[in-house]
């Protein structure tokens, strides 16, 4: 039978009747629940937290690496010229110059200087030369960082560069040089008084010194009344001055006779570079022997530097060191300091007044030949705890002279025929450019006793001021795109024929 209505309301009245007696467990149910909640969001949250703190480490680790190693890999790539490598075998021919768009393109780039690691001394690493040629690189000091690379020239390579110096002809090195175009002077010191010194530096004679003025002198390259010491004592003094000008009152106070070397005081030679050898510099470029090229593109692809500051830096220098020759220790690059500027971009500055020096980030030896005795590569104080320069003189005796001191120098390294030393100039800034010279690349060539010594020396040329840099480049490749058109209409013939008898 069906329910009647009253069956139904009866029904409805237990129902709510029984409902207060299932709220009490049903309530604690909920709670249990929330509670739970509470904890997974917490247990949630921490996770959270870890995971992105594991994210940052790792961008920040990404970041280290890419501002550590620099963008100057993805510019250069395999460390290759624009043109290519050229094959070792030297059957191929150079391949044609860039054309003036993509070379502007490449100068635009922004690049770092990439640096080896030395790890520690005696350590070898492999280094790639090209699609198929790879090397040992030893280590052979820390400061200055400097390795070592065995067959990086084959016999016959090096049997080339030696003729073409020779077809090229030999000059005789400066006897007092510290690179091309700068020399010494080897006259002893004149004894003049502070009011003649600053005299002869007052070039306007209107009774005060500027800088320029003082700066002039050091273009002169004339040693025999001021010493370089003296200038930066002079130059030092006119930086703490106030007005920026020096009169004879406060030159008085600045130049102080009395710290000149007791030795220049007495009228005798004061230290300098001496070297005695025979050299001369060949091109590298388009339209060279394709042995040079080749050796070119193979340092580019060994450093991994941007192809256009290989491109950019100075011809090969060929030396011969016969019987007696060498050269006394020296550093390859200058320092830098704000009365000086870089021979290879002083023109993008338009700094003609001031002093040019060289600038030379690392430096690429090749022995040509090996000696049967003497004329090693010394690097007096490599590895030193300290460097200091009083240092150098030890019981009376310069270690720079490498005539007299060359068995006393911390490194010395025989020539072998076909092996190629990298080292560092100077030092790293920090921020993947060139840093301070590193003065413990202090090295020189001892006296040759048996047999002739042949080397060639590739610099990469690099201003310290990267902006300078920039400007050189962008300079270097607006010249480039106008003489493009003329180069299509006097194109040169190419001389890599006339060599191939070598």
């Amino acid at each position: 039978m069906e329910d009647s209505p009253e069956n139904l309301i009866e029904e409805e009245e237990c129902d709510s009747d029984e409902k207060p007696r299932y709220n009490t467990p049903f309530r604690s149910t909920r709670l249990h629940i929330q509670r739970s909640n509470v904890c997974s969001r917490a247990y949630f949250v921490v996770v959270m937290v870890f995971f992105h703190v594991y994210i940052l480490n790792v961008i920040a680790l990404l970041l280290y690496v890419h501002y550590n190693n620099g963008p100057g890999d993805l510019v250069s790539g395999d460390g290759g010229s624009s043109s290519g490598p050229a094959s070792d075998s030297g059957a191929s021919l150079p391949h044609p110059a860039p054309s003036s768009r993509e070379l502007h393109e490449e100068y635009s780039q922004t690049f770092s200087l990439p640096r080896f690691e030395g790890i520690r001394v005696g350590h070898v690493q492999q280094v790639s030369l090209g699609s198929d040629r790879t090397h040992e690189m030893k280590t052979l000091s820390l400061k200055p960082l400097l390795f070592e690379i065995p067959g990086f020239l084959s016999e016959e390579e090096c049997r080339v560069v030696v003729q073409l110096a020779q077809l090229k002809g030999l000059m005789d090195s400066q006897a007092a040089a510290s690179s091309p175009g700068q020399v010494e002077s080897n006259q002893p010191l004149l004894s003049l008084s502070t009011e003649e010194i600053f005299s002869l530096l007052d070039l306007n004679q209107d009774g005060l010194l500027q800088k320029q003025e003082i700066v002039s002198h050091s273009r002169s390259r004339d040693g025999t009344w001021l010493s370089p010491d003296s200038l930066r004592q002079i130059l030092t003094g006119l930086d703490t001055c106030p007005t920026g000008v020096l009169t004879l009152a406060d030159f008085r106070r600045v130049y102080d006779p009395s710290s000149r070397p007791e030795k220049q005081k007495k009228g005798k030679t004061h230290r300098q570079f001496k070297q005695r050898s025979k050299h001369t510099w060949l091109y590298q470029g388009p339209g060279s022997h394709h042995v040079l090229y080749t050796l070119r593109n193979r340092v580019a692809s060994l450093t991994r530097l941007p192809s256009p500051l290989v491109e950019l830096s100075e011809p090969l220098q060929v030396i011969c060191f016969e019987h007696g020759d060498f050269s006394n220790a020296h550093h390859d690059s200058s320092p830098s300091h704000p009365e000086t500027t870089c021979a290879h971009t002083r023109l993008a500055g338009n700094l003609s007044s001031l002093t040019e020096v060289s600038c030379r980030y690392l430096t690429m030896l090749f022995y040509l030949s090996s000696v049967e005795e003497g004329g090693e590569t010394t690097f007096p104080v490599a590895d030193n705890r300290t460097y200091e320069e009083q240092a150098l003189v030890q019981d009376g005796v310069d270690l720079t002279d490498t005539q007299e001191t060359c068995g006393r120098g911390n490194l010395r390294l025989k020539p072998t025929v076909g092996t190629a030393l990298l080292w560092y100039n100077h030092l790293s800034d920090g921020r993947g450019w060139m840093g301070e010279l590193d003065e413990y690349s202090l090295h020189g060539d001892c006296p040759v006793r048996r047999g002739v010594k042949w080397l060639a020396n590739s610099w990469i040329n690099v201003d310290p001021d990267h902006l300078q840099q920039e400007r050189y480049q962008r300079l270097v490749a607006e010249r480039h795109r106008a003489t493009s058109g003329m180069e299509e209409h006097y194109r040169p013939l190419s001389h890599s024929d006339l060599h191939q008898d070598l």
